[in-house]
Order: C-alpha cells, then sequence, then structure tokens
C-alpha cells in the first residue's frame, strides 16, 4: 500500500467520522447474492427469489443502525456459488465503499458463505467493515434467524470498529473470515471458527470485542491482479485416509489442473502412495497440504513417505491453520492473480 493509499483511507475514516459527529446515521450497503436468507418454498424445493430490497424491507430493524441501499450480485442458492459471483460480490463491496458508504453487507448462501467471506479478505482491503451474513431458515419458517442475522450485520457494518478485514455476522456473534467455518447442517448458531473463538459478541445493547479486528491475510489485495472468472484455474482437493492410493492425484493432473490441495491427516500427513505421487506432482503444480482436523495448524513433524517432513521436502506448501476449502480458495485466486513461490506461500501465512 503506497503512502497516498494511507492517507486517502485515513481521509475516508475522517469523513465517516465527521459524519457520525454530525448526528447522521452511517450508510450501509447490502450487497445482495442469494441463499437461504432469500429463499422462498416452491414445488421443487426452495430456491434465493427475494432481492436485497426485499430483506431490507421485510427487517425494519436495519434503519436502526444505517441508512441502507442495496445492490443485486446474483442469487444463487449457497451451494452453486461461481467464482464470477464471488469476483463480482468483491467489485460491488469496492465500488460502494467508493460511493461513500461506510460499510458494507454481503448477504449469501451458508453452504460457501465462508468460503466467500475468506475470498473477499483476500480480494480486497478497503478500509470499511465488510460484513457477510446469511441464515440457516427463511423468512416463512418459524423461529427464521434472517431478521437477527441481518440487522446485526447492519449493526456491525456500521461500527467503524471492525474496518479491518472481513467478517461474518450469525447468532449474535462475529467471527473472522480467515477462522469461520460452517460448522452445523441445519443449527442457527452454525457458524464457529474453531481454534480461535469470535471477534465479538453483541446483546441488545451493547458488543463486546474478543480480539482485535484484522485482515486474515498479510498479501496486497488480489481484485486488481485478476481480470475475470476465466482467470480462476480448477483446484480439486484430494483427500487422504485410511487406504487412500494415489489415483484421484493422477486422474487431477491428467485433467490440467491448475494446483492442487491435499487435505493430509493430522498435522498434514498423507498416506505412503500418496506421498510419493506428490513428490512427482510438486514439478509440474503447486501443492499446498491442509489437516483434516477442524482446528491446529499443519506442521511438518513425522517422517516416512507419506510424512509431512517428507512432503516438505518434496517441495508442498503448508497452509498453516487455513482448512483444506480456504487453502483451495488461496491458491486458486493466488494462481489467478500470477503469484508463485515465496507469494503463493504468504497467501498461508496469518496476517
Amino acid at each position: 500500500m503506497t503512502e497516498t493509499d494511507r492517507r486517502d483511507r485515513r481521509d475516508d475514516r475522517r469523513d465517516r467520522d465527521d459524519a457520525r459527529a454530525d448526528g447522521g446515521r452511517p450508510r450501509v450497503a447490502v450487497v445482495a447474492c442469494g441463499g437461504t436468507i432469500a429463499s422462498e418454498p416452491g414445488d421443487d424445493g426452495a430456491a434465493p427469489e427475494k432481492t436485497g430490497e426485499d430483506l431490507v424491507a421485510a427487517v425494519p430493524a436495519v434503519s436502526d443502525h444505517a441508512r441502507v441501499t442495496t445492490t443485486e450480485v446474483c442469487s444463487q442458492p449457497g451451494f452453486d456459488v461461481r467464482w464470477r459471483d464471488v469476483l463480482a460480490t468483491a467489485a460491488a463491496a469496492r465500488d460502494a465503499v467508493g460511493e461513500g458508504a461506510d460499510g458494507v453487507v454481503v448477504t449469501h448462501g451458508t453452504d460457501t458463505l465462508a468460503d466467500t467471506a475468506f475470498a473477499l479478505d483476500l480480494l480486497t482491503d478497503l478500509g470499511a467493515p465488510v460484513v457477510v451474513t446469511g441464515a440457516q431458515r427463511r423468512l416463512d419458517e418459524p423461529s427464521s434467524d434472517v431478521p437477527a442475522n441481518l440487522a446485526l450485520a447492519v449493526r456491525a457494518a456500521a461500527d467503524a470498529r471492525f474496518s479491518r478485514g472481513v467478517h461474518v455476522a450469525f447468532d449474535d456473534e462475529l467471527h473472522a473470515a480467515r477462522d469461520v467455518v460452517k460448522g452445523h447442517s441445519n443449527a442457527l448458531s452454525t457458524m464457529t471458527s474453531p481454534g480461535t473463538g469470535p471477534v465479538a459478541t453483541f446483546t441488545r445493547d451493547a458488543s463486546r470485542l474478543v480480539r482485535t479486528p484484522e485482515r486474515g491475510v498479510a498479501v496486497d489485495p488480489l481484485a486488481d491482479a485478476i481480470e475475470g472468472p476465466s482467470d480462476v484455474p480448477e483446484v480439486p482437493v484430494i483427500h487422504s485416509g485410511t487406504g487412500v492410493g494415489a489415483g484421484a492425484l493422477e486422474r487431477a493432473l491428467d485433467a490440467g489442473v491448475g494446483g492442487v490441495v491435499v487435505e493430509g491427516t493430522g498435522l498434514g500427513n498423507v498416506t505412503a502412495a500418496l506421498g510419493d505421487a506428490l513428490g512427482e506432482a510438486v514439478a509440474s503444480v503447486p501443492v499446498v497440504v491442509a489437516g483434516r482436523p477442524p482446528a491446529g495448524p499443519t506442521e511438518p513433524v513425522y517422517g516416512t513417505p507419506g510424512g509431512a517432513v517428507t512432503l516438505a521436502d518434496h517441495g508442498a506448501t503448508f497452509a498453516g491453520d487455513l482448512p483444506a476449502a480456504k487453502a483451495r480458495v488461496a491458491l486458486a485466486l493466488g494462481l489467478a492473480a500470477g503469484l508463485d513461490g515465496e507469494r503463493i506461500e504468504a497467501l498461508f501465512a496469518p496476517a
């Protein structure tokens, strides 16, 4: 970041602080992407139908915290979000802040909400709060969490304390994009941060910072280096476990993938057969090793053909505390941005 960028960011923050001092409510842009939060029931199953404007109109409490505008990016279920949707969301968030928004809320399906939140952390560094939220129950369902989650997200996006990094608002908690995962298929408290916990917690009238909000990566924002979704290569996740051989990896390489993420066991270990194949694979594509446990780092400790020490000797990169799903997001976007070598490794280091 240049000194001019830093000066501009300080000026932007000063302008927002001045607006609040004048008694004006912060301006929050809601960027709508579909998901359960926007879904309605149908004969063929539920599907996203509501716009961002529909959601804001259905949750009057958002106006208690901010002046809200809405933008439509897509209307996808969380399980079918595409790279073009992620890149368009990053562009919409940047445009909103550039046009004077004090914060941004992204409404999204929960299945890949953590993926998109982390992608936004990699792609942008806006100096204004960016908060991703969704819901486990539609507005028409009993005990819907749409109103509470949307109001919480707007409340957090209107709070300048959360201007560093991207966060996820869910069930009265705010989580860092780097750490958060979907921890339960249908529980309202699905969003959790194994190993770290939330960044902040909220009650009706107050909030408490548990740790300092910050961007979860130490690399420059990647958005400007990616021309479009066609730049993002295919990066499969290869799973290791009892009896796993090299077949899945060999098929992926034959298909011409841009890189490979391996979900190893424990600290990042794989079977001997997969370890031998990875030793050959690193000559042609970047290989990143993540761990299967929901918390804790990958770390070279064990030898043998599939041990992480051997994988490190082969030239594999380790994902640190990132789960395989987020390691895949980081590698795919890093390759799309033209990163290689040490710059790829930097994607996996915390800020």
